[in-house]
């Protein structure tokens, strides 16, 4: 046997889709452990050595000009699991067709027939539907995903991942099977599945392997139909400590010396999905104690933590981040978090609030940590206020790690090194693509961050009115180190690429 495997062409760390010839049935193909796909436009029949018998058996019994070949198991497992989920969606498809129009278009049919499961990985329910959606699921969490989008269009529907920060292509499907697939979210998401003209936002429950996980849904009409996109929010026992976090060690000393105040104002900034919430919580369990009363007013409520109050904003309600504020500060607080400072009554409020004796921790959507200050004066706040209160602001980025099993040299031209002030003579990486990070390149994030502290020097500077740029010519001065050359040096370390830093913004900041 071991000469049959010798002749045959063989591939390793692959990562391959489905190719099915037209009179190839995939049941079949999968039952033999026989799967179809092609590499560089070349079709190959294959299998892995512990599934060679019954494959190479189908395979002569089958009339197609696919050559046999063998995967790594990894690569195989990858590609099988691949097939699973396309079988379902043409079974799936297969049964809308043989039901009656009635059954499709009545709602409550529908919704007796996608019925609730239990665990995840325990159900027995026979409906391919929610056997799909279950292992949606599944393989979010399995890959780390924060996001999966369900999104439909003209002929068929995509299902994609967000890892690490960027969209993943994981599965299309047919734009039948999106309607339903949507519709089973809604139904679990409590969320009304005859109403498709407006948008709607719901939560829910996960159970996988015995862990409870919370989903916030949200639904959007588009030109071609629904889409969804399910942010999956983590566990209490997931936020990471301040070391987690992946800032330099001098950085996090000055995280924990500010927090020591007991009161005014900590804001952390930068774009959305900076990890911006992730830092705030990981500041609340690290002053979290019994003696301390923490309250925090979020949209949503991203982290469940048991040591501290949380409250959820309720528009629909009139419970929104001022109104939220107002009630916490009759609760005796002694430590506030704000999920977010949007308008100018909540900036006033958690002004006030920093000012008679609590520490205030909130976040702003700037892109700088100086920019803060041009945006807080702008929502109405008083200078002198900004100064008397405004303890520091961080800005912050989440940077995509090289994969370190993978990643490869490359040389950066001339012009680049000189337009982003890089060391020329230097050898940088760039990312390639494993089994071990899913061909992305990358493995893992990690948070770079700038600090603004507000010395003597600063307030002085903001009273008189100093414009941004008179800020950041303080700090770089003072030999701060700022997020443009903290992307630099990761770069130089080798621990990102040149495409990573430009994504993240270093020509912006």
């Amino acid at each position: 046997m071991e000469l049959i495997y010798d002749v045959l062409p063989q591939f390793q760390g692959v990562d391959l889709y489905p190719d099915i010839p037209e009179d190839v049935n995939i049941a079949l193909a999968i039952k033999s452990k026989l799967l179809f796909a092609k590499v560089e436009e070349t079709l190959y029949a294959f299998t892995c050595k512990e599934w060679f018998p019954p494959a190479s058996g189908y395979l002569n019994k089958i009339n197609t000009h696919a050559s046999l070949a063998l995967l790594d198991i990894d690569s195989y497992e990858r590609l099988y699991h691949r097939y699973l989920e396309l079988k379902t969606d043409k079974e799936f498809s297969v049964g809308l067709k043989s039901q009656d129009k009635e059954f499709i278009e009545d709602d409550e049919d529908i919704k007796e027939f996608l019925r609730t499961s239990s665990d995840i990985l325990t159900s027995e329910e026979s409906a391919p539907i929610i056997k799909f959606v279950n292992s949606l699921f599944y393989q979010a969490v399995k890959r780390g995903a924060s996001d999966i989008h369900i999104e439909t269009h003209e002929n068929r529907g995509i299902v994609r991942f967000r890892i690490d920060g960027v969209m993943n292509k994981h599965i299309d499907l047919e734009a039948k099977v999106i309607s339903l697939v949507i519709s089973r979210i809604k139904i679990i998401s409590n969320l009304d599945i005859a109403e498709k003209r407006i948008p709607q936002d719901g939560r829910t429950q996960i159970k996988i392997a015995g862990r409870n996980l919370d989903v916030r849904v949200s639904t959007l009409p588009t030109y071609n139909g629904e889409r969804a996109v399910l942010r999956i929010l983590m566990e209490s026992s997931k936020i990471p400590t301040l070391e987690e976090l992946g800032f330099s060690s001098s950085l996090t000393d000055q995280f924990k010396a500010l927090l020591l105040h007991t009161h005014g104002m900590i804001l952390v900034t930068g774009s959305t999905g900076s990890g911006k919430s992730t830092t705030l919580h990981a500041f609340l369990q690290t002053i979290a104690s019994p003696e301390k009363n923490i309250i925090t007013v979020e949209d949503p409520v991203e982290y469940i933590s048991e040591s501290i109050n949380q409250i959820q904003v309720n528009t629909k309600a009139g419970l929104t981040f001022a109104s939220g504020l107002r009630s916490i500060l009759r609760q005796d607080p002694d430590v506030i978090m704000v999920g977010e400072i949007r308008d100018q009554e909540t900036a006033k409020i958690a002004i006030q609030a920093a000012l008679t004796g609590h520490l205030l921790l909130s976040t702003l959507h700037t892109n700088t940590t100086t920019a803060t200050i041009t945006r807080l004066i702008d929502m109405g706040i008083e200078d002198y206020l900004i100064s008397s209160c405004l303890l520091g602001v961080l800005s912050q980025r989440l940077v995509r790690k090289l994969c370190p099993h993978c990643k490869e040299q490359e040389k950066i031209n001339t012009l680049t090194c000189k337009e982003l002030s890089l060391n020329e003579n230097l050898m940088y990486y760039k990312s390639k693509g494993c089994a071990t990070c899913n061909f992305t390149g990358y493995l893992g994030r990690q948070a770079v961050g700038e600090l603004f502290i507000l010395d003597e020097q600063a307030k002085v500077l903001i009273t008189q009115g100093a414009s941004d740029f008179e800020l950041r010519k303080m700090l770089q001065q003072k030999k701060q180190k700022l997020l443009s050359t903290s992307l630099k040096e990761l770069l130089e370390d080798g621990i990102t690429s040149l495409f990573e830093v430009i994504r993240v913004g270093i020509k912006e900041i």
